[in-house]
């Protein structure tokens, strides 16, 4: 599922990676369509790796933590993925409208899962 969102999306992430404006408006479409969804008990498991992702970003283009080239692509091929009506298995079909989604942001958590780990750390000793 991975390789089929990097071939719908990947030129698309790559220009978008290197603009810091576009990235903090897709994080903002993001979190909108995960306040509509979050009462859904089937979509739980989506919520938390992309706040996750969220997060990365935001303190990657804060200067605080800085991220990969690569994590950070990953990263945003998944929320690009997640906010796309145009995916595999179309999002308004419910919960399996969503299940080619969460694939593809567990398969990005469990690619970056080491630099997910170390952002982790990190913004545990920021508070």
């Amino acid at each position: 599922m991975l390789d089929k969102a990097k071939s719908l999306y990947g030129k698309q992430v790559e220009a978008l990676a290197r603009q810091e404006g576009k990235v903090r408006e897709l994080i903002a479409n993001v979190a909108n369509k995960l306040a509509g969804i979050k009462n859904n008990p089937r979509i739980k498991k989506l919520i938390e790796p992309v706040a996750v992702f969220i997060r990365m970003i935001k303190a990657h283009f804060a200067g605080h933590h800085k991220l990969s080239s690569t994590t950070l692509g990953l990263i945003i091929l998944a929320l690009v993925y997640f906010l796309s009506p145009v995916d595999i298995i179309p999002d308004f079909l419910g919960f399996f409208g969503y299940a080619d989604d969460l694939s593809v942001i567990l398969a990005v958590y469990a690619k970056v899962k080491d630099e997910i780990d170390q952002f982790l750390d990190w913004e545990r000793t920021q508070i």
